[in-house]
């Protein structure tokens, strides 16, 4: 990643707000093991405020796509209510192994972050947070299927832990769905391929729409993209 690359990436402006295409194997902020993140090239995005935009919320490494950034602290706050009271329309693109009996479906299963021996994951559990994630078929073949999902709720690993839940864990998950790499590479299929924010008021909500990154396509296509 370079300055160049991540204004390549823009996907809307305004004076408060801005949406990017993060691109997939990108953190978005720093880990305990340091190196490379999204934060040390947001200064690239100023465009003249005398701050960097910083997160209003956060997608895996892994995941590509829609990523929502606020211009300053009033931005910020108000896009933090609006993902706070779920107001945020957000649309995922997943592929997963196998293929669903229905077209579509609610799962609404909690959610809690476990520890384990490799490190930490979300299960199902009774006493978790509540978790909702609506998700339509697409397309597919015997092996692979395409899914909308949009998130109710904004569980960490929510989507990838659902689908692993229903028994349609996401191709190339090393975390819910061990071996599936194998289908069709070894990358996240997942893609945040769209985001609606009320966030102006008496406008329209800001709808944004990410590309198709690379690593999905032959995936997609073989599902009938």
């Amino acid at each position: 990643m370079t300055p160049e690359d991540l204004l390549g990436r823009l996907l809307y402006r305004d004076p408060a707000v801005l949406v990017i295409d993060k691109p997939a194997g990108l953190a978005v902020h720093a880990g305990p093991k340091g190196g490379d993140h999204l934060q040390l090239y947001l200064a690239a995005l100023s465009f003249g405020l005398a701050q960097a935009p910083e997160l209003a919320h956060r997608l895996d490494r892994e995941t590509s796509g829609c990523l929502v950034l606020g211009r300053h602290r009033k931005a910020l706050a108000a896009l933090g209510r609006l993902f706070a009271e779920g107001r945020v329309d957000k649309t995922y693109w997943a592929v997963v192994v196998g293929r669903p009996r229905d077209d579509h479906g609610v799962i609404d299963l909690p959610l809690k972050k476990r520890e384990r021996s490799f490190g930490w994951k979300m299960e199902v559990e009774r006493s978790g947070l509540a978790s909702v994630t609506e998700w339509r078929l697409l397309g597919g073949d015997d092996r692979l299927s395409w899914l909308e999902c949009r998130p109710l709720t904004g569980r960490t690993h929510q989507i990838r832990a659902h689908c692993a839940a229903i028994g349609h864990p996401l191709v190339g998950d090393a975390i819910y769905g061990r071996g599936t790499g194998t289908l069709e590479g070894d990358r996240l299929l997942l893609h945040s391929r769209a985001v609606s924010l009320p966030f102006h008021p008496g406008k329209p909500p800001i709808a944004v729409v990410a590309p198709v990154p690379d690593h999905m396509k032959a995936a997609l296509d073989r599902c009938g993209g």
